[in-house]
Parts: structure tokens; sequence; C-alpha cells
């Protein structure tokens, strides 16, 4: 179990991004809504999307996970700014769902970023 962990992770954090690309890019109601509301509707609905797909496939390119992980947490990490400064924890009536599945992958892709430390290219290794 402990091999195959790192790809597990890595699966979990690529659907959860991937989920929601149609929503994004169908200009569901909630997304626009959301995107809306923090003014960046609706380029950043659609550049949000299309920088989740590019996460997604480099988490599962060898020599890109660790930029995957890294991208990850940058849209992540700030999605979770955007619920605490400006959405709220619940969105629409969601019971705070978007929120705690940032909070999820955010976490994973810390774990993930941690995982694959020795792949990153211009960090040092001993």
């Amino acid at each position: 179990m402990k091999k195959h962990l790192p790809f597990i992770l890595r699966i979990i954090v690529a659907v959860i991004l991937i989920q929601t690309l149609r929503y994004k890019f169908t200009a569901h109601p909630d997304s626009v809504y959301i995107f809306a509301k923090v003014g960046l509707e609706p380029e950043g609905r659609i550049g949000i999307g299309v920088l989740e797909l590019i996460a997604s496939i480099f988490l599962f390119i060898p020599k890109t996970i660790w930029l995957g992980a890294v991208l990850t947490i940058g849209i992540i990490g700030g999605a979770i700014f955007m619920h605490i400064t400006q959405l709220g924890i619940v969105v629409n009536n969601d019971g705070g769902i978007l929120f705690v599945t940032a909070m999820i992958t955010f976490i994973l892709a810390t774990i993930i970023l941690y995982l694959y430390r020795k792949t990153i290219p211009f960090i040092k290794r001993n």
C-alpha cells in the first residue's frame, strides 16, 4: 500500500480538479456566481479551469508531478483565500462542501509535493 499511496493521492487530486471543469467550462450558474462574486467572471473561471486541467495532466507526467502539485497548491490556495475573504465557507447553500473539498485538495497536493520533493530540478540534493 505504501508503494501505491503517492499514485492514489495523485489520482484523488486530479479527479477533484477535473470533475469541476464541466462547471467552469459550461458556465454552470453556480460557477458563474462564484467567479462573478470575486470579480473574475468569465476570464478567471475559464483561466482557472485551464490551469486546473494542466495541473491534472502534470500530476501524471513523472518529471512534472512536483509542478502539478505546486500549481494545484497555488490554485486551491487562491480558492481557499477567496472563500475566507469574499465567498464565505458556505456558498449557495452547499453546506461548505466546496470549501472542505478545497481544503482536502490543498492538503493532498502539499503531501504530494513533499513526497516528490527530490524530483524538483532546481532543489539541491544531498
